[in-house]
Parts: structure tokens; C-alpha cells; sequence
């Protein structure tokens, strides 16, 4: 039964029809698909202190844990490379053979994590295959963006469109960093104190496997795109088609690419300077116990998908450019305030809710990125124009940790500093939605 009926005006592609079965399978995939992925790279976020002294010792605490984020960035900075080979297979072979095989990869590299030898046992080495893994990891996660973004956007009606973004980009994060929290949670209990510095962390590594094996369980019963479906129908092969990427490049789609980097720079540092950050801030600056960490983030990563909904939904109703004009505003002047407030409080409330309220404005800043991509690219370069979109942006996030731990000094600076650079990046963020066009209603 047809649940809806899509138009599509590009390429000649005819109306596309979608059948309820068909929107619910590719919602879940999406969202099953990007919360395995973060929560694959969310594990090194939980570990970050002990990665640190096994594979980047030294005696100043800030330079051991910048190493550590350098290690994350560099992951960041291959996930483009990723966008340009898993989008390129999205777009001509399919969305569902792109996100089969890029999750299987990122499962299957974060599990590996956790076997490999550390500086005590081989010396430099260790710190080389470390690095040499998270580029190999990178690549996967760039091609998992390629292909969840858009199979999900693209099989639901117009009306459900900003939801669905909030529901894959910010839900999907939110679920995978509940999915880690619970992970650490447990396993902390199962080695507490020295024994998870000598084989919990190995064990959080380990998990990433499951992710690969539900990744093929959910994926296996997953119709194609119906966008990309009509597409191939109506497209004539005996024609050479132009490679995905070098039309994203060319000069018709430049400038929407740099100013979609600039929307995603300041989502992707929101999320980065705040969920992403927050697990190291919880055990270096107010110093709780695990057990209560994981606990509190928890309740934060509910709060991420809460709030990635609710801004992506409020997308369909008002429109992009206006939401991310109101989420810049409150964002530019809140999150300091709130780093200022959470690097002071002592008491587990406060603490409490200086991180959900973090958790709740960093995760709005991106919540209706994912759709507003989709709508600046046709259906025949749509997954490696939002992947590469996306990962260029979130590339530049992703430094920023580190960045923060090398101008801080000290780790009584880090609050501080925090502030100063969401400040800086959510004036870029705000120019670039001043200078978009409206986008909702352009899905072709």
C-alpha cells in the first residue's frame, strides 16, 4: 500500500511512490546504521586517558590527551576520502551496497583497536599502527555518511523530512553515544580501577564487532533508495556518466560546497565541544567516578536525540535558514556560559545539568544539517555531495578538541577555552546561514 507519493523533477525521474514498509525499513537502517558508526567512534572518547598513556605517554597530561584527539582528528580529516569512494558506489551501484559494506569496515577496524600492542610492548610502533588503523577506520566512517544520509531522507514524504534528519543525524548520534555509555558502564564494573587501564579498554574495543554483525542483520532485509531506483530507471547507460565527486567539484557546485562546510563546521564543533567532549571533561575537570559518568551521560545522550528531533522537526515548519539563524543565536552566547558553569559546579546535580543542557544545544546546531544537504544536491550526486559536505565539516570540528587541549596549557584552562572557540565558530556558523537560500522544499 502507498504510504506517499514524492515528486522528482530532476533527471526525468517520475513521481516516486513509497510504501510504508519501505519508509519504516530505511529509517531504521539509517539511524541503526549512523549510531553503530558513532558509537564505534565514541568508544575512543570513553578511553581517551588510558589510549593516551599506552600509546602516547608523557608527563604533561594535556599533551598525552591532545595526541589522543589528534589520533580522533585524523580520523575526521579521511572520512572525505571516504565520501568520495563509498559516495561515488552509492550513486551508481546503490545506498544499500555502500552502507552494507562501510559499516561491516568500521565494526570490524574498531575491534582491531583492541589487539594491538602497546608503547611498553613494541615502543613507537604502537603509536604508528594506532594512527595507520584510525585512517583506515576514517575511510569506512566517511562511506557510512555517504549512505545513511540519504536512503533514510529519501524514503520518507516531504513533510517528515527535517524530522528524519534530526531522527538519523542528532538521534543516531545520541543512540550511539547511549550505546557506548552502556558499554563503558558495564565493563568498567567488570574491571574497575587498574584492571580497566590493563583490559577494560580492550574489551570497549571489542564490542565494535557487534556493531558489524546487527549492521548485516538489519541491513539484509533493506530495499534500495526509491529516488536512486527511479533514477536508474529512466537513466540512459549507453551514455558515460561523469564521476559523482568531479561534479560535486566542478563549478556549478563549488560554492554550495564551501558554504555547506561552513553550516557543517559549526554543527560538527557543537557536537564535538560537547558530546564528544564531555566524557574527558567529566573524569579530568570535575573528577566523578566512572560509574556516575556513565550514568549522567546516559541522560545526556537521551537528551541529544530529544533535541536533534525536536530542531529537526521544527525544520518542516519554519525552514532551515531560519532554524539555524535561532539555534546559532542561543548557541553563541549559551554554550560558554554553560562550560564557564559546568567546570565550576561540585555538586552531581549541577553537574548534571550544566551536561544536559550542553548535550541539548550542541546536538540542535546540526539537527536539520542532514536534510539541508540533501536538498542542495539532485538525486544522482546526492550521497557524495552530502558525504563530503558533512565530513569536510565535521573534519573541522573534530580538531577542535584538540586544538582546545594544546591552547589550554593546563587543564584548569579547558572551561575557558571551550568557550572561546564555540564563540568563534558559531560567528561562521550564523555568516553562513545568513548568506543560504531556503532549501525546504527542494528535495529532487
Amino acid at each position: 500500500m502507498s504510504l506517499a507519493t514524492q515528486e522528482n523533477t530532476n533527471n526525468n525521474v517520475p513521481n516516486v511512490t513509497v510504501s510504508r514498509r519501505q519508509m519504516i525499513n530505511a529509517s531504521i537502517a539509517s539511524l541503526l546504521g549512523w549510531s553503530l558508526d558513532l558509537f564505534d567512534l565514541f568508544i575512543l572518547l570513553f578511553v581517551a586517558p588510558e589510549i593516551g598513556k599506552l600509546f602516547f605517554p608523557t608527563s604533561i597530561p594535556t599533551l598525552s590527551l591532545a595526541a589522543v584527539y589528534a589520533s580522533f582528528a585524523i580520523t575526521l580529516i579521511m572520512r572525505p576520502l571516504g565520501s568520495v569512494i563509498f559516495g561515488n558506489l552509492a550513486d551508481r551501484t546503490g545506498r544499500k551496497r555502500a552502507m552494507t559494506i562501510a559499516v561491516t569496515g568500521v565494526g570490524i577496524s574498531t575491534a582491531l583497536f583492541g589487539a594491538l600492542p602497546t608503547v611498553m610492548q613494541i615502543g613507537i610502533f604502537a603509536s604508528v599502527l594506532f594512527i595507520i588503523l584510525r585512517l583506515v577506520q576514517g575511510i569506512f566512517v566517511g562511506g557510512v555518511v555517504a549512505s545513511t544520509h540519504t536512503i533514510g531522507t529519501e524514503s520518507v514524504p516531504p513533510k517528515y523530512r527535517g524530522f528524519m534528519s534530526g531522527l538519523i543525524g542528532g538521534g543516531g548520534a545520541g543512540l550511539g553515544a547511549l550505546l557506548a555509555s552502556i558499554v563503558y558502564f558495564i565493563v568498567s564494573a567488570i574491571f574497575p580501577g587498574e584492571a580497566f587501564g590493563e583490559w577494560g579498554w580492550r574489551f570497549m574495543f571489542f564490542t565494535g564487532i557487534l556493531s558489524s554483525i546487527l549492521g548485516l542483520f538489519v541491513f539484509k532485509s533493506l530495499e534500495e533508495s526509491p529516488y536512486w531506483a527511479q533514477l536508474k530507471q529512466v537513466q540512459d547507460d549507453s551514455k558515460p556518466q561523469k564521476a559523482p565527486a568531479r561534479v560535486v567539484f566542478s563549478r556549478n557546485y563549488r560554492s554550495i560546497l564551501i558554504v555547506n562546510v561552513m553550516i557543517v563546521a559549526g554543527g560538527g564543533t557543537a557536537y564535538y565541544l560537547t558530546s564528544g567532549y564531555l566524557p574527558t571533561f567529566l573524569k579530568i575537570i570535575n573528577q566523578i567516578p566512572a560509574e556516575t559518568a556513565s550514568m549522567i551521560l546516559m541522560g545526556a545522550s537521551v537528551i541529544a536525540i530529544i533535541s536533534s528531533v525536536l530542531f529537526g522537526t521544527l525544520s518542516d515548519f519554519i525552514g532551515r535558514k531560519k532554524t539555524f539563524l535561532i539555534i546559532g543565536t542561543i548557541n553563541l552566547v549559551m554554550l560558554p556560559i554553560c562550560y564557564n558553569q559546568l567546570g565550576g559546579a561540585t555538586g552531581i546535580a549541577s553537574i548534571t545539568a550544566y551536561v544536559w543542557g550542553l548535550a541539548f544545544l550542541g546536538n540542535a546546531a546540526y539537527a536539520p544539517v542532514l536534510i539541508f544537504l540533501n536538498e542542495r544536491f539532485p538525486t544522482a550526486i546526492r550521497s557524495t555531495g552530502t558525504g563530503l559536505s558533512w565530513n569536510m565539516g565535521f573534519a573541522v570540528g573534530g580538531i577542535m578538541p584538540t586544538f582546545v587541549q594544546l591552547a589550554s596549557g593546563t587543564t584548569q584552562n579547558i572551561p575557558a577555552m571551550l568557550g572561546y572557540f564555540t564563540i568563534g565558530i558559531f560567528v561562521i556558523y550564523l555568516i553562513g546561514s545568513v548568506i543560504i537560500p531556503e532549501t525546504k522544499g527542494e528535495f529532487k
